[in-house]
């Protein structure tokens, strides 16, 4: 039966929800990839996480002032819509939707070989079963899915508390005399800030949820700059602490960089307390992102740009219950059959397209609008690098990505030419989409 999202998410929800969505996997292996992308020159990597950490704030500072006037589940898919034209929000919804999906399966993947190294088969059904289980407690409702990302997200900072004093007491500066920078071009800065992006893709998840947050007017913009700024200064501490902890190419080289830096740090005995962090910062990531999806599924849904049955909520937990079903499948078929090194770029690529029109629709803003005040250059600034570091990442995972965009741009215009022009399913969502309904 379709209803009405419930306002039940607090400040304190939203803020866990953003920093569980960007405290995930990315964190337990972005930096180590981010440096080999660097030639193991420390420099370079700091200016990659600079780059990342600017597109970033861009991006959260044009969601935050988005959101205050559209309040509503679906984030850049509504703003395109609205502030654009509704091609423009198929856009951002798509590559949300699709480049997302894909990035849910590489988090399952990674937190099955974190617990099965030597046995691909049971990674991938590791993965499986953490991906039954998280959405079975998604499916319980948006407070318990806050609830649990708070319970996950605690020891996860413990974790990295604990990896980032160890780095910065006990490691040496200057292990590594580095690479001459010269033999490291921009589009290495870039490819890195681009793998570091997916790192801190998440800090808007709650404005996917519009529909869910109380007083979102004022809570959404507080929550998404309060997360990306906790998350940009612990990436940065982390950073330093490996680098002091491997050395430079040390850090390029490790696969599994927080483990190495608390083994060398502390000893080979540690190395199980990064395992532990990555497993449940994966599993935070996830959970939130599987809710984040099938929000964004279900505004397309209400718009008739997926099918109608993906706006199905549940009355008595107020999920978007298809969704979250159909997410997790389309999850499992990807955790069985690809390889999560490229889906990092590929979800890159379609979540910087997302955010290169959040940006475009905040430019549209009209002054009496701008309830946040940031600068125009600020949204013109997010666009640039959001499409800048898209087209610098990896290839295989640009042209990926671009043909998934065409397939789904080639059936939106399929269905639109083709479908009758009274469609009672899609009113009736509308209908019900309109519908108020006080916080629980």
């Amino acid at each position: 039966m379709t209803a009405a999202l419930q306002r039940r998410l607090t400040l304190l929800h939203a803020v866990a929800i953003g920093l569980g969505s960007m405290i995930g996997a990315g964190v337990f292996t972005a930096i180590g990839l981010a440096a080999a992308l660097t030639g193991g020159h420390p420099g370079l990597l700091y200016a990659a996480l600079a780059v990342a950490a600017v597109a970033a704030l861009c991006n959260a500072l044009s969601t935050a002032q988005l959101a205050t006037v559209h309040p509503e589940s679906g984030g850049a898919y509504v703003y395109g819509r609205q502030q654009l034209h509704p091609w423009a929000g198929f856009v951002a919804g798509w590559g949300f939707v699709t480049g997302k999906t894909a990035s849910v399966a590489a988090m399952a993947t990674t937190a099955g070989l974190y617990l099965f190294p030597d046995s691909p088969l049971g990674a991938r059904l590791a993965g499986v079963v953490a991906v039954v289980v998280l959405t079975g407690v998604a499916l319980r409702g948006i407070t318990r899915t806050a609830q649990a990302t708070v319970a996950i997200l605690a020891p996860v900072l413990l974790i990295l508390a604990v990896a980032i004093v160890a780095g910065l007491a006990l490691g040496e500066p200057g292990r590594s005399p580095g690479v001459d920078p010269a033999a490291v071009d921009l589009a290495g800065i870039l490819g890195a800030a681009g793998v570091l992006f997916f790192a801190f893709a998440g800090y808007a998840r709650v404005a996917t949820m519009g529909e869910e947050v109380v007083d979102p007017e004022r809570t959404i913009p507080r929550a998404v700059l309060g997360a990306l700024g906790f998350t940009v200064v612990l990436y940065g501490l982390l950073t330093w602490a490996l680098v002091r902890a491997l050395g430079s190419h040390g850090l390029a080289a490790a696969g599994a960089p927080v483990r190495a830096g608390l083994e060398a740090t502390l000893g080979s005995g540690w190395g199980w307390l990064a395992v532990l962090g990555a497993v449940l910062a994966s599993a935070g990531a996830m959970l939130n992102l599987l809710a984040g999806i099938s929000r964004t599924a279900l505004a397309m849904a209400r718009e008739g740009d997926l099918p109608g049955r993906l706006a199905t909520v549940g009355e008595r937990t107020g999920t978007p219950w298809v969704g979250q079903v159909a997410v997790a499948v389309v999850v499992i078929l990807l955790v069985l059959a690809t390889d999560v090194l490229t889906i990092v770029g590929f979800s890159s690529f379609g979540v910087l397209v997302y955010y290169a029109v959040a940006n475009l629709s905040a430019l549209t803003l009209r002054p009496e609008q701008r309830a946040v005040r940031v600068p125009r250059a600020v949204n013109v600034l997010g666009l640039v690098l959001c499409l800048v570091i898209a087209f610098t990442l990896p290839p295989a995972s640009v042209g990926a990505m671009v043909g998934v965009f065409l397939i789904g741009l080639g059936g939106r215009a399929w269905v639109r030419t083709s479908r009758p022009r009274h469609n009672p399913s899609v009113n009736q969502i509308e209908t019900h989409r309109r519908m108020k309904v006080e916080p629980n």
